[in-house]
């Protein structure tokens, strides 16, 4: 009877473990693909003339917008796309061709960031499954529109608008004192809705998600941790969804922003119950307004 006991005890362990190696070999094993799949489709930008050519000071830029932007992200669990987006249409880069960078580095930034929180025991994995199918259907929606069926020029003003909202919303959770835990409701037409708004605009899941759970005074970590968890899916879709509709355009936007977020994801995971969260959220903010103002100014 004993050893029928631990032999259980022992199949039940495996098992949990295998759920739990899950959480790693899902990302790393559709990353992986992915990674294969760009460089045998566009195998000119890989070779070495073509990554020759693509480290210039440019890419350095785009780099270093990728490194602040995850931190940003992977600390406060929102801002990655509003950040990088706000940067990167300040510096010239069209909206589809940034929405695309964004979204495609991000298939490869939550990946690690996903990875890390994981491996730093952030994630609430009930609340992940919640986010999870509505907000790549929305992201998917959003993404399939922006790239076949909305013109990136006209729209231009409209997102720089939509990056200041999202500012003034990360600048208003930051001020509000801490709130007593209260029921969060239709969480998945907030997952559907942060996903597709994220796709259209470039950014908005952390804002949007990310903001209302904290707002319903959930635990800071965890919401955090899954958020960011549930954003690789999001993003992957949006990003497979910007491939097939709408190509890939800027791989130098794009190369500059995967190595520069999956470089600091690790260190943002560490970070994120390490760092006060108020002030940086409002210098945040204020950035992404004076960035959103400054592409106004150029439009009008």
């Amino acid at each position: 009877m004993g050893k029928e006991l631990e032999i259980n005890a022992v199949e039940i362990k495996s098992e949990v473990s295998f759920k739990e190696r899950l959480w790693v070999i899902i990302p790393v094993t559709l990353l992986v693909g992915l990674l294969i799949t760009l460089v045998y489709n566009h195998y000119s930008e890989f070779s070495w003339n073509g990554l020759a050519e693509g480290f210039n000071q440019e890419f350095l830029v785009f780099f270093l917008i990728g490194v602040f932007a995850q931190l940003v992200d992977g600390t406060l669990g929102m801002g990655y796309g509003a950040t990088s987006t706000s940067f990167l249409l300040a510096y010239g880069v069209p909206p589809v061709v940034s929405s695309t960078a964004v979204h495609v580095s991000e298939m490869f930034t939550t990946g690690a960031s996903a990875i890390s929180h994981h491996r730093f025991g952030n994630i609430n994995k009930k609340l992940v499954k919640h986010l999870l199918i509505p907000g790549v259907l929305g992201s998917i929606t959003g993404a399939y529109l922006l790239s076949d069926v909305i013109n990136g020029d006209v729209i231009k003003p409209f997102i720089a608008v939509y990056m200041i909202v999202l500012a003034v919303i990360i600048i208003r959770k930051a001020l509000l004192k801490n709130i007593a835990k209260k029921k969060t409701k239709k969480l998945n037409f907030l997952a559907a809705f942060g996903g597709f708004m994220d796709s259209v605009g470039g950014g908005g899941w952390g804002p949007i998600v990310t903001s209302t759970l904290l707002g319903r005074g959930r635990n800071p970590r965890y919401t955090i941790g899954s958020v960011n968890a549930a954003e690789f899916a999001v993003s992957f879709a949006s990003g497979i969804t910007f491939m097939l509709f709408g190509g890939i355009h800027g791989w130098q936007v794009i190369f500059g922003l995967i190595l520069g977020g999956v470089i600091s994801a690790p260190l943002a995971a560490f970070l994120v119950n390490k760092i006060k969260r108020k002030p940086m959220m409002i210098a945040v903010g204020i950035l992404i307004i004076l960035l959103s103002l400054k592409t106004l100014s150029k439009l009008l």
